[in-house]
């Protein structure tokens, strides 16, 4: 009986026409479907080929999951500032909720990584939708936190519903009005700050 020897080299034969895009799709049509991250080794054989093939485009697990998760936080509402920023706030939130809602494991491994890349792609595009308030940076960073926590409680709530009060996104609506109001006075009150500190150093 002959036995194959597995190398880290790059793959060949059928395998020769493996990619990291087509490892990440099929990674996260796994995820999808079975709520967790699958192993290297129930992925690759899903993919058809030698485990070690995976490893030619990903170092390990971890590099794979990164690039993954950012994949996906990717498929998020992309603001292009054309739009009220009400509006494209409530388009980034609904659709990162849909996200969480379509890949029931992707909360939690985002919650137990400690990559950042993937929470910088939301983090981005929150910071260019609020960019018209000119928060400062304090500011900006709380009002970050406080968004995604809400978002991560209410993704959480959703899949624990036992349907008797269906959550929809509609739900949002009051809360995030809510929220911008508060964001809105941040920035009068840095304004007024702002002048009082200049009429101030006028004075000196």
């Amino acid at each position: 009986m002959t036995v194959k020897q597995k190398k880290r080299g790059r793959p060949r034969t059928h395998e020769g026409q493996l990619s990291a895009q087509n490892i990440m799709e099929m990674a996260k049509a796994m995820m999808r479907e079975e709520g967790k991250v699958p192993s290297i080794r129930k992925l690759a054989s899903n993919l058809d080929v030698d485990a070690m093939a995976i490893y030619y485009y990903f170092e390990n697990k971890s590099c794979l999951l990164e690039a993954m998760t950012t994949s996906l936080i990717e498929e998020v509402y992309q603001p292009n500032g054309e739009q009220d920023w009400k509006l494209e706030l409530r388009l980034l939130c609904t659709s990162y909720l849909t996200l969480l809602s379509n890949y029931s494991g992707l909360l939690e491994t985002l919650l137990n990584m400690s990559a950042e890349s993937p929470a910088n792609v939301f983090m981005q595009r929150f910071s260019f939708i609020i960019e018209p308030l000119k928060l400062n940076k304090i500011a900006e960073q709380n009002a970050l936190d406080l968004l995604v926590d809400y978002l991560h409680g209410f993704a959480l709530a959703m899949r624990c519903n036992n349907g008797e009060i269906p959550l929809e996104f509609d739900m949002l609506d009051g809360p995030l009005a809510l929220y911008c109001l508060g964001l809105e006075h941040v920035r009068v009150r840095d304004k007024q700050t702002q002048i009082s500190d200049v009429t101030m150093n006028a004075h000196l």
